[in-house]
Order: C-alpha cells, then structure tokens, then sequence
C-alpha cells in the first residue's frame, strides 16, 4: 500500500510542477524569452467514436516549456533523495 500511495505522490508533484513551471515561463517570458520556449505534443485531431446512442471524444494536448521542464527536474531531485 505505501508503494502506491507514494507513486502517486509523485505523478501529482510532476503534474504540478509541470503546471506552475509553464505559467512561470509565459509569466517571465518578457524578461528572458528562452523560458517560454517549448513544444507540445497529444492527439490532433481529437480521437470521435460516434455510435447509436452515444458519442464519444477523446484528446489531450501537453504543451510543456523549458521553465517547466526545469521545474519538474528541480521537483525530482527534490523527491528523489
């Protein structure tokens, strides 16, 4: 139970560093243009399965930039000790 519980401990802090690391980028992106720099990667068009009676849609889209990248190495490190 304590593996589990810890694996998701670290999927949340990668998701949110990736998160607070892209809006700090977008934020900084005047003072230093390297940080905003990134690429992004997911399913486009998004994926449309239409039956009778329901129609499903499914896609995602990861834009991820250097000063998130940087962010969730940091967060790694951190965690990883």
């Amino acid at each position: 139970m304590r593996r589990q519980s810890r694996t998701w401990v670290w999927v949340i802090a990668l998701l949110a560093g990736a998160i607070v690391g892209s809006v700090i980028g977008e934020v900084l992106s005047d003072v230093a243009p390297i940080l905003s720099k990134g690429f992004s990667f997911g399913l486009n068009p998004p994926f449309h399965l239409a039956l009778n009676v329901v129609s499903l849609t499914f896609g995602f889209n990861i834009r991820l930039n250097l000063a998130g990248a940087i962010l969730v190495l940091l967060l790694v490190l951190i965690l990883g000790r």
